[in-house]
């Protein structure tokens, strides 16, 4: 994937989500302190703690948008013979990219997908659903996975 890297264009994640937290304005730490508004946050906070855990497993941080904006993708990983696109989904709602990413013969090297969200494991034959509280075990899910060939 460094072959692929373009120094440019990136995002910036909080080391700490902690980190993220403080560094919103009062009011809105406030609110998610108090269990309020987290629909207005829930996305950065949930993508901030995937790329902590995604980090701390040892995993580079890339992501991927289509100049068009069409086509967006949060994470990328690799196993021993595929590209895994990673999605972080705040709400249970559609997976465009991740499926156009999959489906597209353009991307070859992608079999199947990620999808983080607050839904159970489960696998539609495209990609696997996992909690957002499993993401720390991703690494070791990916090496059980290639020793039994799935």
């Amino acid at each position: 994937m460094k072959g692929n890297y373009i120094p440019n264009q990136y995002k910036i994640y909080y080391h700490d989500n902690s980190l993220l937290l403080a560094a919103m304005d009062e009011e809105s730490g406030n609110d998610l302190r108090r269990n309020q508004n987290l629909g207005v946050f829930k996305g950065a906070v949930y993508e901030n703690l995937v790329a902590e855990a995604l980090v701390k497993m040892g995993y580079p941080l890339y992501y991927y948008k289509k100049e068009n904006a069409q086509l967006e993708m949060d994470f990328f990983i690799r196993d021993t013979d595929s590209l895994v696109p990673v999605e972080v989904k705040a709400k249970n709602g559609a997976t465009k990219s991740l499926n156009a990413l999959i489906e597209n013969d353009k991307y070859a090297d992608i079999r199947y997908g990620i999808k983080l969200c607050a839904q159970n494991i489960g696998f539609n034959g495209k990609f696997y659903t996992i909690p957002y509280f499993c993401t720390f075990l991703l690494k070791r899910w990916l090496t059980a996975r290639e020793r039994k060939g799935a």
